[in-house]
């Protein structure tokens, strides 16, 4: 089998359901090899392992550690799900300080033991401020860290091909951006659904609300009708993202960066943003939409800085001001 790199590819919370379906991913895909599993609980991960080899993937060399000094060394990139998943009932935002704490952890790590990773993906929620917790603590350059936020955009799709009766793919220039939580802003002003405006299908004012809803609640829908978070389009997302980083197909769904950005009026957030991910990283432009989309990304983006500034407080990070005493690339 040819795989598109050799480099060492880290999974991290790889006991996990995310971590698992992430690593089957990973080696489906022809990524690498060469995939390091790591979680702090030891048997899991040990399960997840033996499955992966009973799959016989062609060539494929998969190991496994409790150890973050064997599991981070050398690691060119690194998808992490090692935070604690959302319960029924709770938010994303309901997760922050404890979470947050893992990421603080986990950009410790990078620093300490692979400074010169080329790729983080970072999928555990509030997946805004772990990312941007995460970026700080590594050291890293911004476009070397990307979070997860493409479900939201996913989920819109999808919800649209429902209502119109066409295929997934025929639903285009649907996508939501700012926060992946509650306070995300959804942008359809320049959707089309088989190549028509979606405002020449006079969609109710009423239907349009619905969706949005059902879009933005589309992670506790999945709760409900599974009773566990999502794991599998995160994971194939995630491991999507990392292929592009390593060369392959470019990702264009909107993912979470970091973004300070003076004619945006956006500073010092990790926000989703309309992105591409190449082997040079995340790039992103400014979103174009009505007054109303532009408003309710302006109310997610101050939603985010609060959610930054009481981890900021929590001593998680250091204020905006200190940031680059900690990450010099800020």
């Amino acid at each position: 089998m040819k795989y598109l790199s050799n480099e060492k590819l880290l999974i991290v919370g790889a006991g996990g359901m995310i971590g698992s379906n992430m690593a089957q991913t990973a080696l489906l895909l022809g990524l690498t090899p060469n995939v390091c599993l790591y979680d702090i609980y030891g048997p899991g991960v040990n399960g997840v392992a033996c499955e992966i080899n009973h799959c016989a993937f062609e060539g494929a060399n998969v190991t496994w550690t409790t150890d973050p000094a064997v599991a981070f060394r050398n690691a060119a990139y690194i998808i992490s799900s090692g935070g604690a998943p959302r319960k029924e009932g709770m938010t994303r935002e309901d997760l922050l300080k404890g979470n947050c704490q893992i990421a603080a952890e986990f950009g410790d790590n990078i620093r300490k033991y692979c400074p010169k990773v080329k790729h983080v993906v970072v999928i555990f929620n509030p997946a805004d401020v772990t990312a941007l917790t995460a970026l700080i603590h590594s050291g890293l350059q911004p476009g070397r860290l990307t979070s997860l936020a493409a479900l939201d955009s996913t989920r819109l799709q999808e919800a649209l091909s429902r209502e119109f009766k066409v295929p997934q793919s025929k639903v285009t220039g649907a996508y939501t951006y700012g926060g992946h939580g509650e306070h995300m802003a959804v942008f359809a002003s320049r959707a089309k659904i088989d190549g028509k405006p979606l405002k020449d299908f006079k969609l109710s004012a009423k239907r349009w609300e619905e969706i949005k809803y059902n879009t933005v609640q589309g992670g506790s829908n999945i709760i409900k009708l599974r009773g566990r978070s999502s794991f599998q389009s995160p994971a194939y997302n995630a491991v999507k993202m990392i292929e592009a980083a390593m060369g392959g197909k470019k990702f264009t769904w909107p993912a979470g960066c970091y973004v300070n950005c003076d004619a945006c009026g956006f500073k010092n957030v990790m926000m989703a943003m309309p992105t591409v991910i190449t082997a040079e990283g995340v790039s992103y432009k400014a979103p174009k939409g009505t007054a109303e989309e532009m408003a309710g990304l302006k109310a997610s983006y101050e939603h985010l800085c609060r959610m930054r500034d009481e981890i900021v407080s929590l001593g998680i990070i250091p204020p905006v001001s200190e940031w680059k005493k900690m990450n010099r690339n800020l």
